[in-house]
């Protein structure tokens, strides 16, 4: 994958990701006092806030639909936790970026800068130990260019022949759902353009790994690059980013049923001994290229 050009276009990210409303506002759109969000965020860590720089709290419309959605369900004997769970496995992402969505929605997940070809080498360990070996994954790559799609197109068309389901997207001339990966086109403006991904939500081997390219970096020789990068293995964020990638898909043309596929709502959990073999060919791949 490669993100080449992307230096010109990165904007300074949002950190409300456009969200508009004041938590007054979701407590008169949702008919609950302020004083029961905060308490469900601070016990439950519902409903998610975007935080303006100030540290004022921001909310969207997908934040009214979940929390309506948690109100039915209590209303309908469900405990509150249970409820909120639920809504939150339900909701579908309003943010089409993968690093902003998961960024807000995990903000303890480590954030590390580093080079393009360390990405590269991070990337390839990904697809060769989880991607290639999970049992009936959902995976996705965002790629930005088509020519960077074609380049590793054997890579991935024969990791789509083993797992349940691979989108992959770029600025491809037009969407096709019925290639082998599916091939979703990004608009100009799609946030996904500017970001590098790698996705593979799975029960045994959940892990995605995104990043964005920090601006101002015209004159930085292409393998030096710098990248704002998250990548983990925690099943839930996995599952995020995966919704996150089924959304976007379906906006631009292409369908992906399999993110909601039940099997893949119970809890991921890594087995650990998989999880070592990762980290050990992520060092491997590391140390290889980078000679």
């Amino acid at each position: 994958m490669d993100n080449e050009g992307m230096n010109a276009q990165v904007p300074a990210a949002d950190p409300t990701g456009g969200a508009a409303l004041t938590i007054g506002d979701l407590a008169a759109r949702t008919g609950l006092s302020t004083a029961t969000l905060r308490m469900w965020e601070s016990r439950h860590g519902f409903p998610v806030p975007h935080r303006r720089e100030s540290g004022h709290r921001r909310y969207t419309e997908a934040d009214v639909t979940a929390i309506e959605t948690v109100v039915r369900h209590k209303d309908a004997g469900t405990r509150l936790e249970l409820a909120i769970a639920r809504a939150m496995a339900d909701a579908e992402p309003a943010s089409p970026s993968i690093y902003a969505f998961l960024k807000r929605r995990h903000p303890t997940l480590g954030v590390h800068r580093l080079r393009k070809s360390t990405l590269v080498a991070l990337s390839w360990a990904i697809e060769d130990e989880f991607c290639s070996k999970a049992e009936r994954a959902t995976i996705y790559g965002a790629f930005q260019r088509e020519r960077h799609y074609r380049d590793s197109e054997d890579r991935w068309r024969e990791i789509a022949r083993v797992s349940a389901g691979t989108t992959a997207f770029a600025d491809f001339a037009e969407s096709d759902a019925e290639s082998s990966p599916r091939l979703v086109t990004l608009p100009d403006d799609a946030p996904m353009r500017r970001e590098w991904a790698v996705v593979c939500d799975a029960i045994d081997l959940p892990v995605v790994l995104t990043a964005w390219e920090l601006p101002g970096q015209e004159d930085v020789p292409d393998r030096e690059r710098l990248f704002e990068s998250m990548w983990t293995v925690d099943g839930e964020a996995v599952h995020d980013a995966a919704r996150v990638c089924a959304a976007v898909a379906r906006e631009n043309g292409v369908d992906h049923p399999d993110v909601l596929r039940p099997d893949l709502a119970r809890p991921h959990v890594p087995d650990l001994s998989a999880v070592t073999s990762l980290f050990n060919r992520m060092v491997a791949y590391v140390d290889r290229i980078g000679e």
